[in-house]
C-alpha cells in the first residue's frame, strides 16, 4: 500500500473505531488491524496514540472553523463592515450544532467522533483547545465592533456561554430527550440554533445587569454564616 493510502487508511480506522468505542478503549493494536497495516506504521505516520488523536482533531475542527469564518465573515459583508450580534452568535455556534445533530449527521463516522471528542476531552484534544483560540479572536473582534459600549469582559463570557450552550446540547442529548421526553425535538437543528442565539443575545443585550459587579458574598464568621447573613 503506497505511503499516503496507508496513512489515510490508519485515520479512516481510527476516526470509525474512536467513534463507536471511545478513546480509553481502542489500542493501537485495534487501529492497525482495522485499517490492515503493521504496528510500524502508526509509529512512523504519528508516532503515538496522542499524535494520532490529535491529528484527527484537527482535521474535524478546521474543517468547523473554516465555516464559522466564512459565515462570520459573509455577515460583516453583508453589514458593511459590522455584522448583527445575532448573526455573530449564528456564525459562531451553527457550524458545530448542524455538524453533530440532526438524521442527516448523527450517524456519520465524523459527527460521532467529534461528540466523542467533546464528551470525554482526552488530554491531547484538550490541549488543542487550549492553544487554538485566534479563530475566536476573531469572533470577540466581530462581537467589539457590533457592540462598542459592551465590556469586554461581557463580550468573552457571552462567548463562551454561547460555546458551552452549543456543547452541552450536543453531550446531553439523550439526558435531554428523556428529560422532556420527547419534547424537544433534537433533529430540528435549525430551531436549537435559533434557541442558543435567542439566549446568547438576550444576555448580552438585556439592560446593564451583565455589566455591573456580582453582589459581595456574605460574611462569614469562624467559618460558618451567621443568621443575620441568611
Amino acid at each position: 500500500m503506497p505511503s499516503d493510502q496507508t496513512r489515510s487508511a490508519i485515520l479512516a480506522a481510527a476516526e470509525r473505531l474512536y467513534a463507536d468505542r471511545g478513546f480509553g478503549d481502542v489500542t493501537l493494536r485495534d487501529i492497525v488491524a482495522e485499517a490492515n497495516v503493521n504496528l510500524a506504521a502508526v509509529n512512523y505516520h504519528f508516532g503515538s496514540k496522542d499524535e494520532l488523536i490529535a491529528e484527527l482533531f484537527v482535521t474535524r475542527s478546521i474543517q468547523t472553523n473554516r465555516e464559522r469564518l466564512n459565515e462570520l465573515k459573509a455577515a460583516e459583508e453583508k453589514g458593511g463592515g459590522r455584522a448583527s450580534i445575532e448573526d455573530i452568535m449564528r456564525a459562531l455556534v451553527g457550524p458545530t450544532l448542524r455538524g453533530c445533530l440532526g438524521p442527516d449527521r448523527e450517524g456519520s463516522t465524523a459527527a460521532r467522533f467529534m461528540i466523542r471528542a467533546s464528551i470525554e476531552s482526552v488530554p491531547p484534544i484538550r490541549r488543542i483547545k487550549n492553544r487554538e483560540v485566534d479563530h475566536l479572536r476573531k469572533f470577540a473582534a466581530a462581537m467589539r465592533r457590533a457592540m462598542p459600549g459592551r465590556d469586554d469582559t461581557e463580550l468573552y463570557w457571552g462567548l463562551n456561554f454561547a460555546l458551552a450552550m452549543a456543547h452541552h446540547t450536543i453531550r446531553e442529548k439523550e439526558r435531554l430527550i428523556r428529560l422532556s421526553e420527547g419534547k424537544c425535538d433534537l433533529d430540528d437543528v435549525a430551531g436549537i440554533i435559533d434557541r442558543v442565539v435567542a439566549v446568547s443575545v438576550m444576555a448580552l443585550t438585556t439592560g446593564d445587569a451583565a455589566s455591573k459587579s456580582p453582589p459581595a458574598r456574605p460574611a462569614v464568621v469562624h467559618g460558618r454564616l451567621t443568621r443575620q447573613d441568611l
